[in-house]
């Protein structure tokens, strides 16, 4: 029995060192996280206290804002239009001019928009709110146009969403080539969504890298964690996000991307959707995707989302995310640091590393233009 005895000793000495080993090893991995974690949460934290710091305007901007809705009453009545005025009033009335676009309501939209363009012009605001009767109904089942149409079945047509929507956000930018062919140019061309927002969100947008950029955009939510606009927003490489919640991007680059040069200005840019060639294949591609790599500054100057602007649809989500503690808790950090390892199925290549929001997030392939949507 002797021998037998000694014989398995170690075997059972190789297996508890095993298993010590792993338990190290995995005490390890998880301090090392926590550790990390920690890092990354004063690192958020303080490069969103440092942005807001920031929102200050130490000399005068002129800013375009345009604008679409539809069916917008309750946002309108209940803080969008307020923020308008706010934000006038902060940038100076002559440095502003507002264009709308309303398209065929059936609630109080246009009463609300109403409302708005009396204020202005009270405060002698320049601006010009279109109140359009002609709704999205009226125009299918009107004949089909030249483009922005498929054949969805034998004999049936459809409208494009994506044309259409396209369509609306060049006529709100009409005023602004209006405005230059008579001399009239400003430094930023702001697209304002149906959104909640304050002065201090939209100065921390435009101030996003120290305005060197061809286009910012901020963080919108409607259920909260999760950004909404998933259909637009891509990484450097156009790859869509990791993750609806932090870190979002997979791409270290799109993490920490500067830009590098300058831009002339918005002539020639129009918002389009893909061919209808290409649609026919149930392919399809966001206006504001499209317009930035329609955008020979793109490549240069960069397209940033800055995530220290966070807007939402509702005021529930937008007072969510901007909670009286930190928006992104040391407690979620560590999973979500783990889901800004992973790679996309879809996605090729591998591109490692934590993702920090000290820096701004670059996105894909627009003259110094503001998205809050």
């Amino acid at each position: 029995m002797r021998p037998k005895i000694l014989a398995r000793r170690p075997r059972i000495f190789r297996s508890f060192l095993s298993r010590s080993n792993l338990t190290k090893l995995s005490l390890a991995v998880l301090i090392w996280t926590l550790i990390e974690a920690h890092v990354i949460y004063y690192r958020i934290a303080r490069a969103d206290r440092e942005a807001r710091a920031h929102a200050v305007l130490h000399e005068p901007i002129r800013v375009f804002i345009a604008s679409l809705h539809w069916n917008n009453e309750k946002i309108l009545r209940n803080g969008w239009n307020k923020g308008v005025v706010d934000l006038v009033n902060t940038l100076g009335h002559d440095n502003v001019f507002v264009s709308v676009y309303e398209s065929g309501s059936w609630d109080k939209s246009k009463d609300a928009l109403r409302e708005l363009d009396q204020e202005l012009g009270r405060i002698g605001v320049g601006r010009k709110i279109v109140l359009e009767e002609t709704t999205h109904a009226d125009l299918i089942k009107g004949p089909p146009e030249k483009e922005g149409w498929i054949e969805v079945s034998e004999g049936a047509m459809a409208l494009r969403r994506i044309p259409y929507l396209s369509k609306l956000r060049n006529i709100s930018l009409q005023p602004l080539l209006e405005l230059a062919a008579n001399g009239t140019s400003f430094h930023y061309v702001l697209f304002l969504g149906d959104v909640f927002f304050t002065v201090e969100d939209i100065i921390t947008l435009l101030k996003t890298n120290n305005g060197h950029y061809a286009a910012a955009c901020s963080l919108d939510f409607s259920k909260p964690p999760l950004f909404y606009d998933t259909f637009a927003l891509r990484d450097v490489h156009g790859h869509e996000h990791v993750t609806q919640t932090w870190p979002y991007f997979r791409a270290s680059k799109s993490r920490m991307s500067m830009p590098t040069s300058a831009f002339t200005g918005i002539q020639g840019l129009k918002f389009r959707g893909i061919d209808d060639s290409l649609a026919v294949y149930h392919l399809e591609g966001s206006e504001c995707c499209l317009i930035h790599a329609d955008n020979p500054a793109s490549r240069t100057k960069g397209v940033f989302l800055n995530p220290a602007v966070r807007v939402g649809y509702n005021r529930k989500a937008y007072e969510t995310v901007h909670p009286p503690h930190e928006f992104n808790t040391g407690s979620r950090l560590p999973l979500a640091a783990r889901k800004g390892r992973q790679p996309p199925a879809e996605a090729a290549g591998t591109s490692h590393g934590l993702i920090e929001l000290a820096l701004y997030f670059a996105l894909a392939s627009q003259p110094a233009i503001g998205f809050t949507n």
